[in-house]
């Protein structure tokens, strides 16, 4: 009743009838009059009115019911009140008697100086000891002439040198005898080949780690969490030396994985416990990348040259893929779903590298059986559905949130914003969960807009509608449990790339962004393990 009256009265619709302030009838309930001095100037009787709230409204309402002559003041002596209250000064507020205290520091902890304590006295002690195990490993390696990797012919001693790296615990050090062949020059260091590590550089599990702080947080703020996490002193650019050389061997391990499942004579894993439905989902970002194809390198004292201006519309193309059960798909609440596992792949490249490299993935968990049905949903785009046709058996869906975008362009041009969009889009959505989708077209068709714009947006509309009419079978998704929506992939994308790559004033060489991509994805899927098994490689 109050919100009624409310909207009556800010349209207008109950006023006073002049300066005697002659009484009004509310609408809607005959025989009762209610009397309010209502004038322009009156802004804080407005107020007084809508602070009532509802209680106080139906309050009213009933007490005039009980009582229908009532009195009020004069208009004259109203504005006078009001004015009179709206003078009265505000009551400074009491000082405090004393100033506030300033927080107090407290002391550290008896235990967490224990920690740092033992920490401090153990750290030589574990670099000693690891010391002593790369000496007894280059001693028994003495004495054995290694092949040539190339040839298979025996190598001759070239010479040794000392050489150190820094690890975990601290820099290591160590003679290495180095051989070549005297076939074909090749050369090798047996040690530093048996232990995977380069002479001067960050090896080992400290590089794992400093990766996987830089894969989640900016290279500044890696460094930063180096020393507070694992008591190393590093710069930033440390940290990116170590993405650089762990990142490309990931990012070589996954794009030969990509041509190895292309050829039909590899082996992909076993499809016995191949899932009868797999859903693939795929979409598309930019990313901002840099104005220069080549790092700046200072020549001595020089001055380094100045960067060129930044382009308009320096971006490139990330596509992102998301590989899923449908049975795995668990309603944590109504109308929530969460995914109890799923694979993301992504990459930098065109069309053809995400759908080789989703088919990769696939092969590689042996999810496509001969009886598998693919189940792909997008957005509309063409590459999308282009490349959906390398699986047989599919099924291909237009994102539903898509579909309805398209409506309510058309809907806002005709009908504006309000409650009239609302309700026809909503209609149209149901009617579309439905399976309605032909009837829709047909009652499009028979709309018949004013203007050119409105015929324009229409047509378009029939056209999107009509063309995927195919895709738009969203009762029979729905029934066999496929899912209509690309919310998966949109996730992903946040997941893969808004949260690390798409940070305030980031730009990306491309090798970088490769680079940091495939380290990325590794954790994201619960691959992190496998960086173990890679060897990391010198970039230029």
């Amino acid at each position: 009743m109050a919100v009624n009256l409310l909207e009556q009265l800010h349209r207008g619709r109950i006023s006073g009838e002049g300066p005697d302030g002659y009484p009004c009838r509310i609408p809607g309930v005959p025989g009762v009059p209610i009397l309010l001095d209502i004038w322009p100037q009156n802004s804080y009787a407005v107020f007084c009115f809508i602070k009532r709230g509802l209680n106080s409204a139906n309050a009213s309402v009933m007490a005039l019911r009980r009582n229908p002559v009532l009195s009020c003041r004069r208009p004259a002596e109203s504005r006078w009140l009001l004015a009179k209250k709206q003078r009265q000064p505000r009551t400074p507020s009491t000082p405090p008697a004393q100033a506030p205290q300033r927080p107090a520091w407290q002391e550290v902890s008896r235990f967490m100086l224990l920690e740092r304590e033992v920490e401090i006295q153990h750290r030589p002690l574990m670099l000693a000891a690891l010391q002593e195990k790369v000496n007894a490993l280059a001693d028994s390696l003495r004495g054995q002439t290694p092949a040539c990797s190339r040839c298979a012919q025996p190598m001759q001693r070239h010479d040794s040198e000392a050489v150190s790296w820094v690890a975990l615990f601290g820099r290591l050090h160590t003679t290495v005898v180095r051989y070549r062949c005297s076939a074909c020059q090749h050369e090798r260091r047996p040690l530093l080949d048996l232990l995977g590590v380069e002479p001067g550089r960050i090896s080992g599990s400290l590089a794992r780690l400093l990766a996987l702080l830089a894969v989640v947080a900016p290279y500044s703020l890696a460094a930063q969490l180096a020393g507070l996490l694992l008591g190393v002193k590093i710069s930033a650019m440390g940290v990116w030396k170590v993405v650089q050389r762990l990142g490309e061997s990931a990012a070589r391990y996954s794009e030969g994985m990509s041509q190895y499942h292309a050829d039909s004579r590899s082996e992909g894993a076993s499809t016995q416990d191949a899932p009868p439905v797999v859903v693939l989902s795929v979409d598309g970002c930019r990313l901002g990348m840099q104005v220069r194809k080549q790092r700046r390198r200072r020549q001595g004292d020089e001055v380094l040259p100045p960067l060129p201006p930044v382009e308009e519309g320096r971006f490139q193309d990330v596509k992102t893929g998301v590989l899923l059960w449908p049975s795995e798909r668990v309603e944590t609440s109504p109308g929530r779903h969460s995914l109890v596992r799923r694979f993301l792949v992504s990459c930098l490249g065109d069309a053809d590298a995400i759908f080789a490299r989703l088919y990769a993935q696939l092969r590689e968990l042996g999810w496509v059986g001969a009886d598998t049905v693919v189940v792909i949903v997008g957005d509309g785009a063409e590459w999308i559905w282009n490349r959906a046709t390398m699986f047989v058996r599919r099924c291909e869906i237009l994102d539903f949130w898509h579909a309805l975008e398209h409506a309510w362009a058309f809907a806002r041009l005709c009908y504006g914003e309000g409650s009239r969009a609302d309700r026809w889009v909503h209609q149209m959505a149901e009617d579309l969960k439905a399976g309605k989708v032909e009837e829709i077209i047909a009652q499009l068709k028979r709309m018949r807009p004013n203007t050119p714009e409105l015929r324009e947006s229409l047509q378009s509309l029939i056209a999107y509608y009509s063309e995927h009419a195919g895709r738009m079978r969203y009762d029979e998704y729905l029934r066999l449990g496929y899912g209509i929506g690309s919310g998966a992939v949109e996730s992903a994308h946040k997941q893969v790339v808004h949260a690390r790559f798409r940070q305030a004033g980031m730009r990306w060489s491309e090798a970088g962004a490769r680079r940091l991509l495939a380290l990325r994805l590794l954790l994201l899927n619960d691959h992190w393990a496998l960086l173990d098994r890679l060897p990391m490689v010198s970039v230029a």
